[in-house]
């Protein structure tokens, strides 16, 4: 898409701070970082979403991430990790393009219980009616 931000980044049209490339993927630190080396992991081709990214790339995108988060959490020195990704817009997404955020956490780093949801109260009922549309 000519217009989109992130395929112009993640094809080098726009500089970024990448720390990896491929041929499917650009790694690029955050420019609005939330921790210490908050990283993306953008696809080349645009997908607007996960709905819309291909199976195989999906696949690829997580064997990705779980080596960068290896590599980060060791250079870093990194006490955890929060690997995260938004679909629309009610769920936080704000760039559609898909894109896995990489976001290293450290001991007193400000943001523990950030990533938490209260939890929902559901009768035995309406979990097994749930889980029988599921099916």
């Amino acid at each position: 898409m000519s217009d989109c931000i992130f395929c112009k980044l993640a094809n080098g049209e726009i500089p970024t701070r990448k720390i990896y490339e491929d041929d499917l993927f650009t790694v690029f630190m955050d420019a609005s970082p939330v921790t210490r080396g908050h990283s993306l992991i953008v696809p080349k081709r645009h997908c607007d979403n996960l709905y819309s990214l291909p199976d195989e790339e999906a696949g690829k995108i997580m064997i990705l991430a779980r080596k960068l988060v290896t590599h980060m959490t060791e250079v870093l020195h990194a006490d955890g990790f929060n690997i995260m990704q938004n679909n629309g817009e009610v769920a936080g997404q704000s760039v559609f393009h898909y894109h896995l955020h990489l976001i290293p956490r450290y001991k007193g780093d400000g943001h523990e219980g950030r990533l938490s949801w209260p939890t929902l109260t559901l009768s035995d009922e309406e979990l097994d009616e749930i889980r029988d549309s599921l099916r």
